[in-house]
């Protein structure tokens, strides 16, 4: 066996890992779900939430998201006890806000709940002091926040400081008035944040959720499509969300693309014009001083008459081509290529170089 290779038993089933790995690392790569909340792999670990507690030799209880795998280390993940330390670690979590999945538009896709579902925890309102839980739902056009869903895990920070390095977010308070902040104690749309939406993807609550699925259909609701992103050449793998009325209503950075899942504003937030009443979706040829709607083969054949004309009366450098990040690589290289070899100019740029 290779020096860095370790081999641990997990609820009787023998498994291997890598030196170094923790037992939730090693566990999750062989397909053992240990529930956590806390720890995300995108993000540093954090052991905070306390949901993935193991019992490791038999005796000691241990966090398995921050706790180093060795080798033949015996862990047991589930039985009664772990059940039992499971339940009252999520009854603490919901002790302090309140988490009514009837009017959750993240509900199906919250790990809390799904978890409470799980171990047969009552998710219901709690007593704790509504004036110290805030709520933003109208600051940003693009996140809301609902401090009363939020359990403390950190995602949310480490994803901000970590992956977009804008350090937006950070806790403020101490133990039962420990709360989230936005930097300068300000609004979300008063912060610094610049809308990537990475907070809300790790979000594992829906404290922190989108402006637009606000009333736009339930999770279990929307149909997902993978597609790739329009707006530059990175070509960054998107989940969209479409509703039952066939809108446009949420993007999620794929995590087998080039991007890893993360996506900036444009690609996070950047699709309404799909459904805007002011799309153009056909070509339009201008006749006695008016625009009006004409087939592709009609826009084309005159496109290749006036260039042939403006070519034949003036040279081809009287044309010039002006390409687009949206377009795909392979599509920018024919447009330059059409260019150089048909119309016979150099004349090309770029909108990037602006």
């Amino acid at each position: 066996m290779n020096g860095d290779q370790i081999t641990i038993k997990v609820n009787g089933k023998e498994i291997s890992g890598v030196k170094g790995d923790t037992i939730l690392e090693v566990a999750s790569r062989n397909g053992i779900d240990i529930p956590h909340l806390c720890y995300h792999p995108k993000i540093s670990k954090t052991g905070a939430c306390r949901l993935c507690m193991v019992k490791v030799n038999g005796t000691m209880i241990k966090a398995s998201c921050t706790e180093p795998a060795t080798d033949g280390m015996d862990v047991v993940s589930e039985d009664k006890e772990m059940t039992e330390i499971r339940k009252g670690v999520l009854e603490m979590l919901l002790s302090e806000g309140d988490h009514n999945c009837l009017n959750c538009d993240w509900s199906g896709d919250c790990e809390l709940q799904g978890y409470c579902n799980k171990y047969d925890v009552e998710l219901r309102n709690s007593d704790f002091p509504k004036n110290v839980r805030q709520k933003d739902f109208v600051s940003s056009k693009a996140l809301k926040r609902d401090e009363n869903k939020c359990i403390l895990c950190g995602r949310c920070v480490k994803a901000c400081s970590e992956i977009q390095v804008m350090n937006v977010w950070d806790f403020t308070g101490r133990g039962s008035h420990a709360r989230l902040t936005s930097d300068v104690e300000a609004k979300i749309g008063e912060s610094t944040c610049v809308a990537c939406g990475t907070c809300v993807q790790l979000c594992p609550t829906g404290a922190l959720s989108f402006q637009q699925v606000l009333g736009r259909g339930q999770s279990w609701d929307l149909k997902k499509e993978s597609s790739i992103c329009i707006y530059c050449g990175v070509g960054c793998k998107i989940d969209f969300y479409t509703n039952k009325e066939g809108q446009l209503v949420k993007a999620m950075g794929h995590n087998d693309g080039p991007n890893e899942g993360h996506l900036c504003v444009k690609g996070r937030f950047g699709f309404d014009f799909v459904q805007g009443d002011k799309r153009i979706t056909s070509p339009l040829i201008k006749k006695d001083g008016k625009f009006e709607e004409a087939t592709w083969d009609e826009a084309l054949d005159l496109v290749a008459k006036k260039f042939t004309e403006i070519r034949n009366t003036k040279g081809p450098d009287a044309i010039m081509a002006f390409s687009s990040a949206k377009c795909t690589n392979e599509e920018n290289y024919l447009h330059q290529k059409f260019m150089r070899s048909v119309v016979g100019t150099n004349n090309v740029d770029h909108c990037a170089r602006l």
